[in-house]
């Protein structure tokens, strides 16, 4: 048997003991070192099941209650047969996608728009938030030298933004408005650096979100409670402004700001995962030929990409981690730390087995 942290319903977390998974053909066992505390779970906490499954989901075919925890690290302590690539005890990052590879969208080589995609440590398949864990060789991806198991916790949320920035039009020399400074929003900061963007425009109302985002690269941080957001971003980008937005927040006043903001045949992106319906003219896109569009997770590359710039020192996210704790504290340290103090945190990581590094 192993420990595992499991969601049953809402405000309904149980640290249970489960069955040790058995590694099959095409799969490896990872013993998790470190996850972080996604957004999503703190959602499916506050107010599940949302996304994870109460009927059997159709590629796992598990159901509520399941093992938490998408965002992750670990070693390799076994492979399985015709996995012959790498090697035991191997530092990885998780790539959590679930996908089928048969649908329209797969087929396309969009894995992350499958007709029935889920996420290991939301839709089965276990999770971070265990011992140990099963799931395929093409999930993982080996840590370089460089980047310790504590930063491979962060690949999958830098991934997001950095698949985000990648298919948006932007390109070296823009002028870009962050709309959220939060874990997401400051991972689009970074790579918005790492592109060359001209200028870095954060909306953000915490202060200390505020001092995250500049500390990441933001040139200018404005408070949406203070500051006309649709003026001074156009002050800042020559009358005319953003070349592109991306939306990390959600909320209803940030989108009518940014669309006034971006300028003719610009392009706002919505990375967010909104809680409720938002609405907008589509005549403030038709007359100025503005564009609107919808990106989701990663893609295959993004999570060597986002590698390569660590290793590289390009990208430096050590400083998203403010606070790691154990699993047993997960309720009290993690998700309730982040309902009560959410503008003192940015990543917490779970340290499950933190002395593999």
């Amino acid at each position: 048997m192993m420990k595992a942290l499991r969601f049953h319903g809402k405000e309904d977390i149980r640290l249970e003991d489960v069955e040790v998974p058995k590694c099959g053909r095409g799969q490896v066992k990872v013993k998790p070192a470190y996850v972080g505390i996604c957004g999503s779970d703190l959602h499916e906490y506050m107010g599940g099941p949302n996304i994870m499954p109460t009927t059997p989901h159709p590629i796992t075919n598990e159901k509520v209650p399941l093992t938490l925890g998408h965002e992750f690290s670990g070693t390799i302590e076994e492979v399985g047969e015709d996995v012959d690539d790498i090697q035991l005890g191997e530092r990885v990052t998780v790539q959590p996608i679930i996908y089928d590879g048969t649908c329209g969208a797969c087929r396309d080589g969009f894995i992350n728009c499958c007709d029935s995609n889920g996420f290991v440590g939301l839709s089965g398949w276990g999770g971070g938030l265990s011992e140990h864990v099963v799931i395929p060789r093409k999930a993982v991806y080996i840590l370089p030298k460089q980047v310790s198991l504590e930063v491979g916790a962060l690949v999958e949320p830098i991934a997001v933004a950095w698949h985000a920035v990648n298919i948006s039009p932007f390109k070296e020399g823009d002028s870009v408005l962050v709309l959220g400074g939060g874990p997401i929003g400051l991972a689009v900061i970074q790579s918005l650096k790492v592109k060359k963007a001209k200028d870095i425009i954060v909306s953000e109302v915490s202060p200390r979100r505020t001092e995250f985002a500049k500390q990441f690269g933001a040139t200018h941080v404005l408070d949406p409670t203070k500051d006309d957001i649709v003026a001074r971003v156009r002050e800042i980008c020559d009358g005319s402004g953003a070349h592109v937005a991306f939306d990390a927040a959600g909320v209803q006043s940030g989108l009518d700001q940014a669309i006034l903001a971006i300028r003719a045949r610009g392009t706002l992106v919505n990375i967010a995962v909104w809680k409720k319906e938002a609405t907008f003219h589509p005549n403030r896109l038709v007359f100025r030929e503005k564009k609107y569009m919808g990106v989701a997770t990663y893609v295959e590359g993004d999570f060597q990409d986002v590698l390569d710039a660590i290793a590289a020192g390009n990208l430096r996210p050590e400083a998203m981690i403010t606070s790691k704790i154990k699993m047993d504290e997960v309720e009290e340290k993690g998700f309730k730390a982040l309902i009560h103090e959410k503008d003192n945190h940015v990543k917490i990581l779970v340290g499950v087995n933190p002395s593999d590094d």
